[in-house]
């Protein structure tokens, strides 16, 4: 559900979306990366912090997400993020230099917690001014849905990126109210103003 049952939105408008990357931008580069990588994929934050430096693959312009929700493991999704991300978790992170380990999380790209994680959004939404319920992780997933759907992405598409076994459940993203739906909601006040 992207409304809580208060009827509050759960999801960060464009505009706010936007204020976040801009504040991410003033944080440390590790915290940066993190912020930037949820907001653009889309992903949950367990999903961030398992990834490694071999599924950042800058060649093909992806970040290949281990869904974790699945009642197995080793079911991913590629997805498609900014190249000047990519060439920052590069640089950042030194993946091309990182090998892998074979002590089970020595290998993610972000070796710390999910409280750190939490904290670093967090801060990045206080600092672009984003207060209330919504000013929290998820908020991002539900915007990277709505922004997709919107920008009329094909359903079947941002149900891949997401990571859902059923459309219903990225279909909810459809519901929001979009600049188009206000385009159309505006042609029947005009002649009322």
């Amino acid at each position: 559900m992207i409304y809580d049952q208060k009827g509050r939105r759960k999801y960060l408008t464009l505009a706010e979306r936007e204020a976040f990357v801009a504040a991410a931008a003033g944080l440390d580069p590790s915290a940066r990366t993190f912020c930037l990588v949820l907001t653009y994929t889309g992903a949950r934050i367990s999903e961030i912090l398992a990834l490694t430096p071999e599924r950042v693959d800058v060649d093909a312009g992806v970040v290949i997400i281990e869904s974790l929700k699945k009642r197995r493991g080793g079911v991913f999704r590629s997805i498609p993020v900014p190249r000047a991300l990519l060439r920052d978790l590069n640089e950042i992170h030194e993946l091309s230099r990182a090998r892998p380990r074979t002590t089970r999380g020595e290998n993610r790209v972000w070796r710390i917690g999910r409280t750190t994680a939490w904290s670093w959004v967090k801060q990045a939404m206080e600092s672009a001014g984003i207060v209330g319920s919504h000013a929290m992780p998820k908020a991002l997933r539900h915007a990277f849905g709505i922004e997709a759907t919107q920008r009329n992405v094909p359903l079947s598409v941002v149900q891949k990126w997401l990571g859902h076994s059923r459309l219903s459940t990225t279909a909810i993203y459809v519901d929001a109210v979009g600049d188009e739906e206000r385009e159309f909601a505006s042609r029947l006040w005009h002649n009322l103003t």
